[in-house]
């Protein structure tokens, strides 16, 4: 029986090893078998259904434009691709199965091929826009006009600028949110706000947001209650009501979710605009509004940002208009409008300008007449319309400017000023120098011209975030200062302003900048009088054809290469164009003039023919 019994006595992983060596069996990634999977129209079907969701999903909170410019287009698309292949892959069972995982890797050549052609014309796209290579064509972006300070300041008066930036104006309004019982446990203040003209006074409006996703859940289906208007002059917060004053509360913002929120909301209507960050504002009723603008890329595929237009959004319905840019600077409509191009943008368009007039390798190498925008802006109301200030210095920061430029952010009109002197940060250490036992610093100044010289003028503030006075530092001279701080002497902001400027102008005269014959009192802030309102003005008088009034604020246009006047009388705008009547250049707001009238009206807007002074 023995005999017959094969010897038992060996090892399993040698036999099993043997046969694999026998029969050449393969490794799973040297598999050549390529098997086509079963019901592939289905796993296709499958997959693409899946993609059509995963990239539903993957819009939805990204929201690129579709637009061949906008770079976001091309990584969505790369990234639908991907969920693709991966989807494919699954429903193929490529991970449990060697042969599919064969087949399915045959067929991404097709996808990968894509995803290169597209990730090749992102760079071609990027590198034919490089400014090594279209240097002219940047520093043709923004035109520049020079300008002559003596006329355009002289009817900017230092009691009626902005005396608080953005952080100062937030914090009024935190303080003004936090006596309101009813907004402050469930509302915050944004942490943005917008500068602009409203009714002729520099302010800043700032919305409220929901403080978190409880209070978000409460309150959405009324939408935002309330927003706030911040005086830059009187420095004093008003609330406007909403509810009560149109209705209803603000269901579009950023603060909203789902598809109330307000670049979504955009987005959905426009799908193919590239957006830029929406910015609040109101018009002159106080409704209020986003101002979206709507960018081009004029440089290449992706450079050469620029301002084509802009989504006009009821902050209330949601109702959506776009204007092109052409309309939002002539239309007489939107001239309520004050910020279409951010400041940053400007900066970079003026930056441009300055390095690379001379070519891409000049501002790198030889830097002949080089020039860029100094650290910091301030905004500064002219015209009924808000400019950014900033100096302009050598591409080697120097310790002074040669000049500044003022930039219009509705309509881009850049205008240069060729006064050299102190730069910002040096004048503001100056004035913080004169103050140094109270450790007060200072905001980015603002240019105005006291007695016809160039001041820098700034409000000094304390560890609380708070106005505690002013400072006036000359441009060419640094040394003249003139403070004034609202302590025990000066109780009031208007006195504090007043000795500030009297400081200043003795200051003048001490170094003969100036005659002794200045008249203090032309300067002196009359407390008793409130600032910036219009309320008793004397009301326009009509006789026959001619109307004759205070003109409380200027608004411009461009018309077919003309610019065209919009004089505030009355609360009526008279317009005429510079080529029909060249005086109302020299008209100023509050000059009192003579309108003779023109055949066109439509109650608000009047057609002129003549205006004189």
């Amino acid at each position: 029986m023995s005999e017959q019994i094969p010897n038992m006595d060996y090892n399993a992983d040698e036999v099993i090893k043997g046969f694999k060596e026998k029969f050449g069996w393969a490794k799973p990634d040297e598999v050549q078998a390529i098997v086509k999977p079963k019901k592939l129209l289905l796993r296709l079907l499958l997959s693409l259904l899946a993609t059509i969701i995963a990239g539903g999903i993957v819009y939805y909170n990204m929201l690129p434009a579709m637009n061949f410019k906008d770079s976001q287009m091309y990584i969505f698309i790369i990234t639908l691709i991907v969920i693709f292949m991966a989807a494919f892959s699954f429903a193929c069972r490529a991970n449990k199965l060697i042969e599919r995982k064969a087949y399915v890797k045959s067929k991404t050549k097709y996808p990968v091929a894509i995803i290169a052609v597209l990730v090749l014309i992102m760079v071609v796209g990027s590198v034919i826009g490089a400014t090594v290579f279209r240097a002219g064509a940047y520093s043709r972006l923004m035109p520049v006009t020079d300008s002559k300070f003596s006329e355009d300041f002289k009817s900017i008066s230092y009691d009626s600028v902005p005396r608080i930036d953005q952080d100062r104006a937030l914090t009024l309004a935190d303080q003004q949110l936090g006596s309101l019982a009813e907004y402050k446990s469930q509302y915050v203040v944004s942490n943005t706000t917008t500068m602009i003209n409203y009714k002729g006074n520099p302010v800043r409006v700032a919305y409220l947001e929901y403080a978190d996703a409880f209070k978000w859940f409460n309150n959405t289906k009324e939408g935002l209650p309330a927003y706030m208007i911040i005086d830059l002059v009187t420095q004093k917060v008003s609330v406007v009501n909403c509810k009560e004053k149109f209705g209803e509360g603000m269901k579009y913002s950023p603060t909203e979710w789902f598809n109330e929120q307000l670049y979504r909301h955009i987005r959905f209507q426009y799908p193919t605009a590239i957006l830029d960050t929406p910015n609040f504002e109101i018009n002159d009723e106080g409704r209020p509004y986003w101002i979206t603008p709507v960018l081009d890329k004029t440089i290449g595929l992706f450079g050469g940002t620029d301002v084509k237009g802009a989504v006009i959004t009821d902050a209330l319905t949601g109702d959506s208009q776009y204007y092109s840019i052409e309309d939002v600077k002539s239309n007489a409509e939107l001239q309520w409008i004050d910020v279409v191009y951010r400041d940053t943008l400007l900066l970079e368009q003026y930056n441009y300008y300055g390095k690379l007039q001379n070519g891409f390798w000049n501002s790198i190498i030889f830097q002949n007449d080089v020039n860029l925008a100094s650290e910091g802006w301030g905004s500064l109301a002219l015209n009924d319309d808000v400019w950014i200030y900033t100096g302009v210095t050598s591409s080697e920061s120097d310790s002074s400017n040669f000049g500044f430029i003022l930039c219009n952010q509705r309509t881009k009109e850049t205008r240069y000023y060729q006064n050299g002197g102190a730069m910002e940060n040096a004048a503001q250490r100056s004035a913080q120098d004169a103050v140094q036992n109270y450790g007060y610093k200072a905001v980015f100044p603002i240019l105005l011209d006291i007695e016809g010289e160039p001041t820098y003028f700034m409000s000094l503030y304390g560890s609380s975030n708070t106005v505690k006075g002013y400072a006036l530092v000359n441009l060419d001279d640094k040394t003249l200062v003139g403070t004034g701080l609202l302590d025990n002497t000066n109780k009031s902001d208007a006195q504090a302003l007043n000795a500030a400027v009297e400081n200043y102008i003795i200051s003048l005269q001490d170094k003969g900048k100036i005659g002794n014959d200045v008249d203090l009192d032309d300067y002196i802030v009359d407390e008793e009088k409130p600032q910036a309102d219009n309320k008793n003005e004397a009301k326009p008088t009509e006789n026959g054809n001619t109307v004759k009034g205070k003109v409380s604020s200027i608004k411009t246009s461009v018309n077919n290469g003309n610019t065209v006047y919009y004089l505030e009388i009355g609360g009526k705008y008279y317009y005429i164009s510079v080529a029909d009547c060249m005086d109302v250049l020299l008209v100023n707001t509050g000059d009192t003039v003579t309108v003779t009238l023109g055949k066109k009206s439509n109650g608000v807007f009047i057609e002129a023919t003549k205006v004189a002074k």
